[in-house]
């Protein structure tokens, strides 16, 4: 019976299978009979091979873009719209009013309530097509080429207002191919969730305008006085004729060159046939007149960062209209400013470098002065805070610091020969080696071998990076073997910061920009001295003194012998980059920490600059000016005298020149003995107990003579 169900299930596999078999063969049959009909020959069969193709390549394409979208999109995780929650008024170390950030007064104004000649007058000038494209104007791109080509310079840019909008909100200035693709992307993003309005609003209210002022409505008020609502067409013309190169035509510093740009934006609007020429004769015949203003520059770089902090800090507050005491000087701002800028007049050219960056922190953490690039007009772009560049050889101050902390001394021998990681066999400067060598005298010698031989065979790299970390840079650090010689990308605010730690004593430096934050009816939010965490010890006293010790040789008989400042104990080290494209010198005294880059912000070479040259010159312009008439401290655990300075050599022609600038001086207004001593009575005042205010009723009391219950004389 069994053997008979086996049979019939085997009998109905059989044929089941058969079947299907079957049943599949004739299906493919008719399906390829189907699709015969439309089979093609000739010059139809290629237009279907090349669509194929297309459709093939077009997948490939998407993915890849897809690919390239993502890191675009990672930015429009971050909370962009936080600038409208914050108006902040800040004031220097002094109490005296520098700038504000967020909203001021000028809120926002809906596109609908601006005046339409203003509309126009931006949309003919930086987008004509803004209301038909979807982000890219491919058709605008073409334009642009064509009379970029006619003109043999560069007279018309391709990017839309959404393009730029998508570069102020989430991008820098840098110019690179990554960030034109990810503003690409951001320009799409931003068309598909916001309307055309919403972009042309954020776009009025984000643009830098010159004069320290975001957006239209502030600069309207800053320029004419008046609300953005009120704007003739002349005026209107010329906040339009800003967004190209607000330091360029800002009207309150070069009112010709403001007038003649406005007179452009008009051409552009009767071009475009938004306006007739009828309509735009009478502002061409009347341009728009300024409030006379003072030229006070705003440390905007600064402002810019501290604003960043505040929101940091003020996130928790209920209160965001503000009113922020910072830590900057405005005196030392005006003296790294110049520094920086004197620098790159009397040698950018011979060194082919564009660019510079600064960071100034006195003793506590305080920073002092800021210098983000060459012109805030030209680019908003920090390099002080935001660019990530190569240390170069100012990175091995953390792994000789680690040294220091693990029982190594400055006379500690140690051997400069060859040595290899893996594949890389690093060199020194002049491709020799010195052998026996003192770690003093390999750190002011700047030798590769010695660090990079420390971090293979005592320390590794991870120990290296939590050195960093510790004292205070905050840029995140790629492992890898080659960073002992500075191929992590730091910025220079990460390096002062780190740097300070030394001539604190190996206590954490308390960076900070904000010393005190208060809302608008004086109630005190926030203060550093009171709410800051105090300083840790970050290396042991006896590893910063070991340090300090090395770090004051360089600038004597080392590699910064430029960077010496006049009768001040210095300490520091140079760093140059592969190919000369980044030069630094980060140094030190014991009342300020300073770290100076130079370089190009397309990561071209320099003509040979090191960190000795141009960076070290011009920390000691700065310190020259910085330690003018101050009580002078010592660097932590450094009693000796300073050491015999040899002779740098010459580095051109342009210090020498009849044409070069003096040094700058100080200005004095109190002795250091009147600032000590009016200090003493604040804080005495301070403490003091509060006077009781007498009542009425007891000021017309008649005195009472006082009894003891002993008998008067």
């Amino acid at each position: 019976m069994k053997r008979h169900i086996f049979l019939k299930i085997d009998s109905w596999l059989d044929s089941t299978l058969w079947n299907a078999g079957y049943d599949l063969v004739e299906t493919w049959e008719e399906i390829t009979i189907f699709f015969r009909r439309f089979r093609v020959r000739g010059l139809k069969k290629l237009g279907f091979e090349i669509a194929g193709e297309a459709m093939t390549l077009g997948t490939a394409g998407m993915v890849v873009l897809l690919t390239l979208a993502q890191p675009a999109l990672e930015e429009t995780k971050k909370d962009w719209r936080n600038h409208d929650n914050f108006a902040v008024t800040f004031l220097d170390r002094y109490g005296n009013m520098i700038g504000h950030r967020g909203i001021i007064h000028e809120n926002s104004v809906p596109v609908d309530e601006l005046p339409d000649h203003l509309v126009k007058a931006v949309l003919a000038t930086e987008d004509r097509r803004f209301f038909e494209h979807f982000g890219i104007d491919f058709f605008g791109l073409a334009r642009a080429m064509s009379e970029n080509a006619k003109a043999g310079e560069v007279v018309q840019g391709g990017s839309t207002l959404t393009q730029q909008l998508a570069k102020n909100l989430f991008l820098t200035n840098e110019r690179s191919i990554e960030r034109k693709i990810k503003e690409a992307f951001l320009a799409l993003w931003l068309e598909a969730n916001l309307s055309k309005q919403e972009i042309l609003s954020l776009y009025l209210d984000r643009a830098y305008m010159g004069g320290g002022t975001f957006g239209a409505a502030a600069a309207s008020q800053f320029y004419f006085g008046r609300n953005i609502t009120e704007v003739t067409l002349a005026e209107a013309a010329m906040l339009a004729g800003l967004f190209k190169a607000p330091a360029k035509y800002a009207p309150h510093v070069n009112l010709p060159a403001a007038r003649a740009r406005a007179n452009d934006v008009l051409t552009n609007m009767v071009q475009s046939g938004l306006m007739t020429e009828g309509q735009v004769v009478a502002a061409r015949r009347n341009p728009a007149s300024v409030i006379d203003r003072d030229e006070k520059d705003a440390p905007d770089f600064f402002l810019d960062w501290a604003f960043e902090e505040v929101q940091r800090i003020a996130a928790r507050f209920k209160d965001h209209t503000l009113v922020v005491r910072t830590t900057i000087d405005l005196g030392l701002q005006q003296a790294a400013e110049e520094a920086v800028a004197s620098s790159l007049r009397e040698y950018g050219e011979s060194y082919n470098v564009r660019q510079g960056a600064l960071v100034m922190i006195e003793g506590g953490g305080a920073v002092r002065a800021m210098v983000g690039g060459r012109d805030y007009g030209e680019s908003q772009f920090n390099r002080a805070t935001r660019a990530l560049r190569q240390p170069g050889s100012s990175f091995k101050m953390y792994t000789y610091a680690l040294a220091m902390e693990n029982g190594y001394t400055p006379e500690t021998v140690v051997t400069d020969g060859p040595v290899s990681w893996g594949n890389w066999s690093p060199q020194n400067y002049g491709r020799s080696y010195a052998g026996r060598v003192t770690m003093e005298t390999a750190l002011a010698k700047s030798i590769n071998t010695i660090p990079v031989r420390l971090a293979k065979e005592k320390f590794g790299i991870d120990a290296i990076i939590q050195t960093t970390k510790a004292m205070g840079v905050e840029t995140p650090i790629k492992k890898d073997v080659t960073i002992p010689l500075g191929t992590a990308e730091v910025t220079v605010m990460d390096q002062a910061t780190a740097y300070a730690v030394l001539p604190a004593g190996g206590k954490a430096s308390r960076r900070h920009g904000i010393a005190q934050i208060s809302n608008y009816a004086g109630e005190v939010l926030y203060d550093f001295e009171r709410d800051a965490p105090a300083a840790e010890q970050i290396l042991t006293e006896q590893a910063a003194i070991y340090m300090n010790e090395m770090m004051t040789k360089i600038p004597y008989i080392g590699t910064a012998r430029r960077a010496a400042v006049d009768g001040v104990l210095t300490g520091g080290k140079t760093g140059t980059t592969q190919a000369y494209r980044d030069a630094w010198f980060v140094g030190y005294t014991g009342n300020y920490t300073a770290a100076v880059w130079f370089g190009n912000d397309d990561y071209t070479s320099t003509n040979n600059m090191t960190g000795g040259s141009l960076p070290a010159m011009t920390f000691k312009k700065l310190m020259d000016y910085a330690h003018q008439g101050i009580d002078l401290k010592p660097i932590f655990g450094i009693d000796q005298p300073m050491p015999e300075r040899q002779e740098a050599p010459a580095v051109a022609d342009a210090a020498s020149s009849p044409d070069a600038l003096p040094p700058m001086v100080r200005p004095r207004s109190l002795s250091s003995q009147s600032t000590r001593l009016i200090r003493d009575l604040a804080a005495r005042l301070k403490a003091a107990d509060p006077l009781a205010i007498p009542t009425a009723r007891t000021a017309r009391a008649p005195a009472e003579p006082e009894t003891t219950g002993a008998t008067t004389r």
